[in-house]
């Protein structure tokens, strides 16, 4: 049994004394022991090297103490193990040399044996859970089909993933066969996940808020929904999409577990689109950690205040800054366990 399973019961949209806290993107580039790790190792040796990615997930629990720890890895390791080639170049971010762009291209990606391509997280998660120690939960993640998509055929990152769009409204149909490769491939990843030890689950969909609401349904959210569905009796599943608030009501309806929210949408706004049933996640804009401490508990406080305590998890909108203070992080995760009602 996990020790303080406060994360769980939130998701479960039991009673809490307080909610619980973690923050996206924990594990990683804020902190100076992830930076020591950074200069020794390239990005993926520390994604696909057990013994790094165990101890950089373990690293801010250690600091901060926050309810629940995510597996330190990336989305795009999904595409590396559908056979298309993924580079992470510094001070650049994902390069992808060879887009997929055509009928052709979709159809030499692969459906792969995951515990071959993959076998590497889930060592990762198994070292994890005995650092970990069962103190608190873990969280594993993936990428939303159609964000994976979005890198797949832009080759990068991007302020609008205009070929990405291109590609699904000119070649519907290999848009769709790609959407469903990464579909099938994510959730049996994220099977393999929690048979490993993650307790719950979270679905990034990072570019969701690129597309209008009529088409997010059809390249979005219904891959999004088939993971849901698969996952729904093995885990909690976290469903979180940046920008996509026009949405929240239709995913309120779902089998999610929890839905993130990102700064853009208010509390209020947020409770009345998924019908008051739903726990949220979210959403305390990440620049505003550069805040000075005092400020950050204060705003924290009303954050969640405005959500109410139940069926509630605090996090931010989005994943923290590279450069945010430790102590200003330190605040934010001390203003929820000091909350009182």
């Amino acid at each position: 049994m996990i020790k303080n399973d406060l994360f769980l019961r939130a998701l479960k949209g039991e009673t809490v004394e307080r909610p619980p806290v973690w923050m996206m993107r924990q594990a990683g580039r804020y902190l100076p022991e992830f930076m020591e790790l950074k200069n020794k190792y390239d990005f993926f040796t520390r994604c696909e090297t057990p013994e790094l990615a165990s101890e950089i997930t373990a690293q801010p629990i250690r600091r901060y103490g926050m309810d629940a720890a995510i597996l330190f890895s990336d989305i795009l390791v999904i595409p590396q193990a559908m056979n298309i080639d993924v580079e992470m170049k510094p001070n650049f971010g994902p390069y992808l040399p060879n887009p997929v762009r055509s009928q052709k291209d979709v159809d030499n990606v692969i459906i792969p044996d995951i515990n071959d391509s993959l076998g590497y997280v889930m060592e990762a998660i198994k070292m994890t859970k005995e650092k970990l120690n069962d103190e608190i939960p873990l969280i594993g993640f993936a990428g939303s089909p159609w964000t994976i998509l979005c890198y797949c055929v832009q080759g990068q990152g991007s302020k609008n993933f205009d070929k990405a769009k291109e590609f699904c409204f000119t070649q519907p149909v290999a848009a769709h066969m790609l959407l469903q490769k990464i579909t099938d491939t994510t959730i049996t990843y994220l099977k393999e996940k929690v048979k490993a030890g993650v307790n719950a689950v979270q679905v990034f969909d990072s570019w969701g808020g690129m597309l209008s609401p009529v088409d997010y349904q059809e390249f979005s959210w219904q891959y999004i929904n088939q993971i849901i569905e698969a996952l729904k009796d093995d885990a909690p599943v976290i469903a979180f999409g940046k920008g996509c608030w026009f949405a929240l009501q239709e995913m309120a309806q779902s089998n999610a577990s929890a839905l993130g929210v990102d700064w853009t949408c208010s509390a209020r706004n947020a409770r009345y689109l998924t019908g008051g049933n739903i726990t949220l996640q979210g959403n305390f804009d990440p620049t505003r950690l550069f805040s000075p401490p005092a400020e950050i508990k204060k705003m924290v406080t009303q954050m969640i205040n405005e959500f109410g305590k139940d069926k509630y998890i605090v996090n931010l909108g989005h994943g923290i800054l590279p450069n945010i203070p430790i102590e200003n992080a330190k605040a934010f995760i001390d203003a929820v366990k000091e909350y009182k009602a």
